[in-house]
């Protein structure tokens, strides 16, 4: 096996795994929150002076205070949302339900204010951001799993049973207390351990000491702001919100090169330090930590999977102003097997190059403040006073791009073989389960099943116009001339290839966009209509599917007024075939309905037609040109006996209607031999041909 086929089956391998799983989960139902404080981000620090100006005096402020409200609400507890999501993920993957009744969420949260420090007087609101996101990680998935372990053991044993009373939630709730109980004990006692050994206020705190310790050595150099480099990204990598955790380093080393530099400016003499805040935010943390800027262009630019580049697409404008959360939590970044190796050395190689622009002379020292929200570009040359700034941040770009852009293809691949392991176990629960499903509604299963469909129902919306081919089948009659043509959707999704048609239609009408599909069906038969004939024969007949419950509505009547002004029905030959089982509903204003489709100069088909009670009420009043017999008919003239009859009374009571009878699923010579001694003369199916794109169509074959 080649090198990089093993790495990819590793990071598959790892990618796989329990907790990883439920870190991207729980990242990714948090993406409304962090778009939410992402834009409000924007909005309170769009750095122009004369918008500052207006939303901190406008109203007194009013503006100002509800972006920093929203960007308080969102942002500034992250780490409490985090903690609830991910146990909430973790639960469902390794429980597969709602088992533990709320608990394990309960103790994570529980958990997460315990390692914080809550207790202390020192504690503030801060510790409740990005700061404590590893510590929501640790939360999440510890408490989580050790309260799942408890649980089990309690209820396997019937240890502690409590007294419970008559409302059922009451006691599922109460159920959790020793297993909640027990999870803050060890929670606490961990935590307390921790403050023994090192001193510190809380584990949170010794997290943040610990790397601290870490740059102790030598003074502020090349080394040591390469070490703050990897190390932030580092931490970002696995949920430590990098430059927050570092915040103290950042402080005592870097800061002060800014008013050194400053000072020496006023003094009439050249800057000297190289490391500064401003250094690290204009040319390295391009777009926010891992230069993720280089990711989105990479992703936009260069990626095929369209989830990706819809992601990218909504992250453009906060990342803008690096804010990247979206980016890294999203995608996501963290915990992403993949995207460890560009993380991390982007900004080391931003950071090298840039260092070295700067020592040497080539882009001018830093001695602007700026704040960290400024673009690139104008960032660059605010802070340096110079276009080389300018020109260095596009240069690092430029070259973060380029690492990104193989490990973007990475990902797509690793995207594109998870989607159709998924596909292939949606179809295969979909096939088993279809009878079901024809009375409720896939898309509102709430398993992975109903994700899945939801998200095929968002395809299926969105690429309606540009993936959806028909395909036509050939109605032949008993001398071998084609008489007309079906026209059958072939739904073409970008990543899964040619849709099963019913799901297709099923989708559609759950997610309620049905008429919409069907309308770009009727639309794309009549644009092939040219096409058609030329293939086929100069006078065949089209034919295309409506359901019932579409085409007796107001809206189909009003489409098709609208296409006749442009495409003049009568005499064309065209063909609504009633598709649905069910009854219509024949009332004044059905009937009316399809009066008014005839007149435009449009025939009208019963599809799976039977000698039903339910398909008598389709002839009664004359409104319709022709009959398809129900397949099952067909199939079964030679195998059970009252078929063949069956098939002769709806011959004899269309010819005295002047209807034609279609035969479908007609497959062999004897099928149609039968019917022609019925009296059926026109058959559709296999023994002819199968539905066949149009030779103008033929680059979008399946």
């Amino acid at each position: 096996m080649k090198v990089r086929q093993k790495i990819s089956v590793s990071f598959a391998r790892i990618g796989r795994s329990v907790p990883l799983r439920a870190v991207r989960s729980g990242l990714v139902n948090l993406i409304p929150v962090l778009i939410i404080g992402a834009f409000a981000l924007v909005l309170k620090t769009f750095p122009v002076d004369a918008y500052q100006k207006f939303i901190t005096t406008f109203l007194g402020g009013f503006l100002f205070d509800l972006f920093n409200l929203v960007n308080t609400a969102t942002f500034g507890v992250l780490s409490v949302y985090m903690t609830y999501s991910i146990s909430r993920s973790y639960m469902k993957i390794i429980a597969d339900r709602d088992a533990v009744n709320g608990g394990a969420a309960f103790a994570s949260l529980l958990c997460f204010f315990i390692l914080c420090g809550v207790e202390l007087p020192s504690f503030s609101t801060d510790a409740l951001g990005p700061k404590s996101m590893f510590v929501a990680i640790l939360a999440g998935l510890g408490a989580s799993s050790l309260y799942l372990r408890i649980d089990r053991k309690i209820r396997s044993r019937n240890h502690f049973i409590l007294p419970t009373g008559a409302d059922r939630d009451f006691n599922r709730m109460l159920s959790t207390l020793f297993p909640v109980a027990i999870t803050a004990v060890v929670f606490a006692a961990v935590n307390l351990t921790v403050i023994s050994i090192f001193k510190e206020d809380s584990f949170r705190t010794a997290l943040a000491s610990a790397a601290e310790s870490l740059f102790s050595f030598g003074e502020t150099g090349f080394f040591k702001g390469l070490l703050f480099v990897f190390l932030s990204s580092l931490l970002w990598f696995f949920g430590i919100h990098g430059s927050d955790t570092l915040e103290g380093v950042m402080q005592k080393y870097f800061v002060p090169g800014l008013a050194e530099n400053q000072a020496a400016v006023l003094a009439g003499r050249e800057p000297t330090q190289i490391l500064t805040k401003q250094f690290f935010d204009c040319f390295v943390l391009l777009g926010g930590c891992g230069a993720t800027i280089c990711l989105l262009i990479a992703i936009l630019f260069f990626s095929r999977d369209r989830s990706s580049r819809r992601l990218g697409a909504v992250s453009s404008l906060p990342m803008i102003f690096n804010i990247n959360e979206l980016m890294v939590f999203g995608l996501p970044i963290i915990f992403n097997p993949i995207m460890l190796i560009p993380f991390l050395a982007v900004p080391v190689v931003c950071y090298s190059v840039s260092y070295f622009a700067l020592s040497t002379g080539l882009v001018p020292l830093i001695a602007n403040e700026i704040e960290w929200t400024t673009p690139i570009i104008l960032g660059g040359y605010q802070a340096t006073g110079s276009a080389a700034g300018a020109a260095l941040q596009i240069f690092n770009v430029m070259l973060g791009v380029v690492i990104y852009i193989p490990f973007v293809r990475m990902m797509d691949r690793r995207s594109l073989a998870s989607k159709k392991r998924e596909f292939s176990m949606f179809m295969d629960f979909y096939t088993k389960n279809e009878t079901e499903f024809t009375s409720s509604r896939i898309t509102e299963l709430e398993n992975v099943y109903g994700d899945f469909a939801r998200g095929l129902a968002m395809d299926i919306r969105h690429g309606m116009n540009k993936c959806s081919i028909l395909a036509y089948q050939p109605q032949y009659n008993y001398t071998g001339e084609v008489v007309g043509v079906e026209a059958l959707l072939r739904w073409q999704h970008p990543v899964h290839g040619p849709l099963y048609p019913p799901l297709v239609i099923k989708l559609a009408e759950d997610g309620g966009f049905l008429p919409d599909l069907e309308e770009a069906i009727v639309r794309r038969a009549l644009a092939d209509r040219p096409d058609v004939l030329k293939q086929f024969g100069k006078n065949v007949r089209i034919s295309v599917n409506v359901t019932g419950s579409t085409i007796t509505t107001q809206r189909f009547l009003n489409f098709c007024h609208a296409q006749n002004d442009q495409f003049d029905f009568k005499g064309k030959n065209i063909c609504l075939e009633v598709t649905e089982n069910a009854a219509l509903s024949f009332n004044d204003k059905t009937l009316d309905a399809l009066r008014s489709l005839r007149q435009l100069g449009l025939s009208l088909a019963i599809d799976d037609f039977s000698m039903g009670q339910t398909s008598i009420h389709y002839l009664k009043d004359g409104l319709f040109h022709e009959i398809k017999l129900d397949g099952s008919l067909v199939k079964g003239i030679f195998t059970h006996k009252n078929c063949r009859e069956i098939i002769s009374s709806i011959v004899n009571l269309s010819s005295s209607l002047n209807m034609e009878v279609v035969a479908e699923f007609v497959e062999n010579e004897q099928q149609r031999d039968a019917l022609h001694e019925i009296g059926c003369n026109v058959y559709q199916g296999y023994l002819y041909s199968p539905a066949v794109y149009l030779k103008s169509h033929q680059n979008k074959q399946e």
